[in-house]
């Protein structure tokens, strides 16, 4: 079906859209995430301002914006989703006054209600251990999806990288002499993280011994040619393609869900862990920040809300005169 054709100042909204969204991919080089949330942010303003009659730059107002956001108020939509979509409304406009499409920035004065941060989830350091020791006997059996799991797990916790920095690494990114990964972050920013022993071990057994395994088992069974960076990816799925970020949540939510009492977590759960551990441990908030490759310190601090709640639950059920 043809869509409807919007103008703004003479440009259609949509094209003006996605050349926008394309600024964000590759001249910012946002993750493609989020360039679809925005994208998504921005064809609902789009309908919205359609809707509304909207055709001329100048009747684009603050008003239009407002009524935006508080439809999806309305629709319950998350205090999150809503600081999205004014910040996608932000970065579009700016970008629309930037290359001469709008004289006047609407967005200037959108304001959206201030997120409740939300404390992550964290397993105690037995939890963990327990869930490593589990999924390690379990590797050393001679299961190789086993052991691909267990260095999956130890590189996640022993390290704290993101799932999408995980799944992309190669063989390459390892240095096991040295204990490093090297990783691309958000931005693609490239940083080298250590882990320590236990995830060094992992790492070497299934590298060794599983993921040759998997990647014959896969040739042997495969017609077509093989699978593109399969040769490369240091993590593979059972059919020898390199796995993905669902595939990592699955494994992180059966080993670690039962431990939390839910299977709402992922790898991001871990990361958060490793992140609490290395605080509680006497770690310094710029090493963590370095070592999970936050750009903002204040990201950070989130740890040491969580650490201070550990500490005070500590104290209260310690201290004699608590």
């Amino acid at each position: 079906m043809r869509r409807a054709c919007v103008k703004l100042g003479g440009v259609d909204l949509h094209a003006a859209r996605d050349e926008y969204l394309h600024d964000l991919a590759v001249v910012r080089r946002l993750s493609p995430a989020t360039v679809r949330a925005y994208g998504g942010d921005l064809r609902l303003l789009i309908e919205a301002a359609s809707a509304a009659g909207v055709t001329e730059p100048a009747r684009i107002d603050l008003e239009l914006l407002r009524n935006w956001l508080w439809a999806a108020t309305q629709r319950g939509e998350a205090r999150s989703t809503l600081a999205r979509r004014a910040a996608a409304a932000r970065g579009w406009f700016a970008w629309l006054l930037e290359h001469g499409h709008i004289d006047v920035d609407p967005s200037l004065r959108l304001v959206t209600p201030k997120q409740g941060r939300t404390l992550p989830r964290v397993a105690t350091a037995d939890t963990v251990r327990a869930v490593l020791d589990r999924v390690g006997a379990a590797a050393a059996s001679g299961d190789v999806i086993a052991a691909r799991d267990s260095a999956m797990l130890e590189l996640l916790y022993g390290s704290g990288i993101r799932v999408a920095e995980l799944c992309g690494l190669d063989v390459g990114d390892l240095d096991l002499e040295r204990r490093t990964v090297r990783v691309l972050g958000k931005g693609g920013k490239e940083r080298v993280v250590p882990f320590g022993g236990p995830a060094a071990s992992a790492v070497a057994r299934y590298v060794d011994a599983a993921r040759p395994r998997l990647l014959a088992a896969a040739s042997s069974a495969r017609t077509e040619p093989p699978l593109v960076g399969a040769q490369s990816a240091l993590l593979l799925g059972a059919r020898g393609a390199r796995l993905g970020a669902r595939a990592a949540y699955d494994v992180v939510a059966r080993a670690l869900g039962p431990s939390l009492g839910t299977t709402a977590v992922g790898p991001h759960t871990l990361r958060h862990t490793a992140a609490t551990h290395l605080l509680d441990g006497g770690a310094d908030l710029r090493s963590v920040q370095e070592l999970l490759g936050h750009a903002s310190l204040g990201t950070t601090q989130i740890y040491t809300h969580v650490s201070s709640e550990r500490l005070a639950a500590a104290y209260k059920l310690a201290h004699p005169r608590a």
